[in-house]
């Protein structure tokens, strides 16, 4: 039966909903299927859920999305399980499909050390989000595509989520999982902005903003295409995502006590990484140890120097730890070389219609760049100024982290109040704190976190029910 078959079966068990807890999961990214699933193999009690997303299909969220599906994942296999303690299950399931093992006969017995298309991660996750449910009878689903535009108290300890519905339902239960921002409908991709520039250039040239993982893949994507006029790449910082080794690099880490201060602890890592290079090993694998220590390091820092890391150093901790697959790297190393692809520092601004203003890394002076077409490929960090940020934060449910990154939460996703507490019923799961988690738009930390989430919401509403 399809997932959609069990939706509806279900729908005949409506009348039994307000018997029983009501969850709701505000975005249906990574996220938040990943959320979904922590819940249904966890909390081994009945439970109304419900799916709360503009988009009418399920996708991998925006630090997967791409305009294309056979988008190669910057992530290895065997980091790339969503199943709690078992770091082979994504592996196992590659080593099931025929047609995968067909297609990569090489990495035979095994695919863990392999990066694999956006879109294989995305039938996994969707297959095993349906096999979760289609073990649990005891459950009903619903999903929604209007968009959640607030979230308050109501009737209690519940919550209301408004929306387009008149029929806003309540909930004991809200997971927030709308990754950096829920999107509008259908979107999808990077945003490509044509212009009328054609006559002002010798040759056909784009405009790419952004330095991420994105950035690499649209201009990858554009010469796969045949793309052969210029392209300039427009960064803030000017630091491009580095290379993964061609093996594993596993984790390494200097096990004495860590420094407390942001300029020991960049002494630290630097000196890390050249010991481990000394060793024969990489600085990749200091990188990969570093996630172990990265909550701790951070709540060590004084809020100046959590601000110094935003502004300084954020972009180059971000181009050593979201890597490129070394033969995209090596692609995008020989693109610079041979100037066809120009890195620009610098401030883009507002478009125009012969292409794009900006501003120079140290100038003051704005400059038009013609080009025939502009393709966004920012990741847009969270908006804490959208009406659902704000019902929370005005209503006294949440508060931003230190640096305005996101909500301030626990370990759990949830969010801290002024005097410390948190809202019973409440959570942030995913890159929404990302300012109180660091790494937690990453898939082991996000799938850790929606089990530790869903664990708690088990003993809140089923305190005598072992979770599994």
């Amino acid at each position: 039966m399809t997932v959609q078959g069990l939706f509806s079966a279900r729908a005949s068990a409506a009348a039994q909903i307000s018997a029983v807890p009501r969850i709701a999961i505000v975005g249906r990214g990574f996220s938040g299927m990943m959320t979904a699933i922590a819940l249904m193999k966890t909390v081994r009690a009945p439970f109304h859920l419900q799916l709360f997303d503009p988009n009418s299909s399920v996708s991998g969220g925006q630090a997967l999305a791409s305009v294309r599906s056979s988008t190669i994942l910057n992530t290895r296999v065997r980091d790339l399980s969503v199943s709690l303690g078992d770091n082979d299950d994504f592996n196992d399931w590659l080593c099931s499909n025929a047609a995968f093992r067909a297609a990569v006969p090489a990495a035979i017995p095994g695919f863990r050390q392999i990066f694999v298309p956006k879109e294989i991660f995305s039938d996994y996750v969707y297959q095993r989000f349906s096999e979760a449910l289609a073990a649990r009878r005891d459950i009903t689903v619903q999903v929604c595509n209007d968009p959640v535009v607030a979230i308050r108290r109501s009737h209690g300890n519940r919550f209301l989520l408004e929306s387009a519905n008149p029929a806003n339902p309540l909930f004991d239960t809200v997971m927030l999982a709308t990754g950096y921002g829920l999107t509008e409908p259908d979107a999808g991709g990077p945003d490509v902005s044509p212009v009328r520039a054609q006559r002002l250039v010798a040759r056909p040239h784009a405009v790419l903003l952004g330095s991420g993982i994105r950035v690499v893949d649209q201009l990858l994507r554009l010469r796969d295409s045949g793309y052969a006029g210029q392209i300039t790449i427009i960064s803030r910082r000017g630091f491009l995502p580095q290379s993964h080794t061609p093996n594993s690099a596993d984790p390494v880490f200097p096990a004495e006590a860590l420094p407390q201060s942001l300029p020991d602890i960049v002494r630290f890592i630097r000196q890390a990484c050249r010991e481990a290079e000394d060793e024969g090993r990489s600085w990749q694998s200091v990188m990969n140890g570093l996630r172990k220590h990265a909550r701790l390091l951070w709540r060590s820092l004084p809020a100046r120097d959590k601000h110094q890391f935003n502004r300084h150093l954020r972009a180059i901790y971000d181009s050593h730890r979201n890597r490129l697959p070394e033969a995209m790297h090596l692609r995008l190393k020989r693109e610079l070389a041979e100037g066809r692809t120009v890195l620009r520092r610098g401030r883009a601004g507002r478009r125009g219609l012969s292409g794009l203003f900006f501003t120079p890394a140290g100038s003051s002076v704005e400059e038009v760049m013609h080009a025939e077409r502009i393709i966004d490929c920012r990741c847009q960090a969270p908006d804490l100024s959208a009406p659902l940020m704000q019902s929370l934060i005005s209503a006294g449910l949440a508060m931003p982290d230190e640096l305005s990154l996101g909500l301030a939460v626990n370990a759990r996703g949830e969010p801290f109040l002024e005097d410390g507490s948190t809202v019973a019923g409440l959570f942030a799961v995913g890159p929404l704190g990302l300012g109180s988690l660091p790494d937690i738009d990453l898939v082991p930390e996000i799938v850790s976190q929606a089990y530790a989430a869903a664990e708690r919401v088990g003993e809140r509403f089923y305190p005598q029910v072992k979770a599994v």
